[in-house]
């Protein structure tokens, strides 16, 4: 699993290096959008090493189809404004690397109530995708832009942003559910 993730980085940072020297004079917002794929892409490993989480594979490799799918598909190819289920792919996906998360923090806690594991998978979920939808109003206030399409649809963008994510939650509850049962 360790060379797959690895092979997946190095062809995610190869097609992102290649479009950020390609988009290199379209100014630093352009720049910094193309560019921060490089941190978020390497985040596990950079997490693991800091606080010494011990992510595991399975979970970084959730992590590097989520960035790629989000950030590198979405963001950098521009795939959230030309297919519209886009957004509520990568935020359903959201929900379940969110939920890994969950169970991570879970089985280092060694918690063996199953109701409260479902509960705070779920609650912890939520959390990770009002947190998310509060980060991308507050850039949205200070750098303009309407990530959260606002002007088109009013909140019913982010309440689907999410309640996908809570399905995605969900899913990985009940599988969480059964393994353990």
């Amino acid at each position: 699993m360790r060379k797959i993730n690895n092979l997946f980085i190095i062809i995610t940072l190869v097609l992102a290096f290649f479009i950020i020297f390609s988009n290199i004079g379209e100014g630093p917002v352009i720049f910094l959008k193309d560019s921060s794929i490089v941190l978020t892409i390497l985040l596990p490993y950079i997490l693991n090493k800091v606080f010494k989480l011990n992510i595991n594979d399975g979970l970084i490799f959730i992590w590097i189809i989520f960035i790629f799918l989000a950030h590198f598909l979405g963001v950098i190819c521009n795939l959230y404004n030309e297919w519209a289920i886009f957004d509520k792919i990568t935020h359903t996906f959201s929900g379940v690397l969110s939920s890994g998360v969950a169970i991570l923090i879970l089985d280092k806690v060694k918690s063996k109530n199953m109701f409260f594991n479902i509960i705070f998978i779920l609650s912890f979920t939520s959390l990770c995708a009002c947190l998310w939808e509060v980060f991308e109003f507050t850039c949205n206030a200070l750098v303009g832009g309407d990530a959260q399409r606002v002007a088109l649809t009013g909140v019913s963008d982010t309440m689907w942003d999410i309640i996908v994510a809570l399905f995605g939650a969900i899913f990985v509850s009940i599988l969480h559910f059964f393994r353990k049962s």
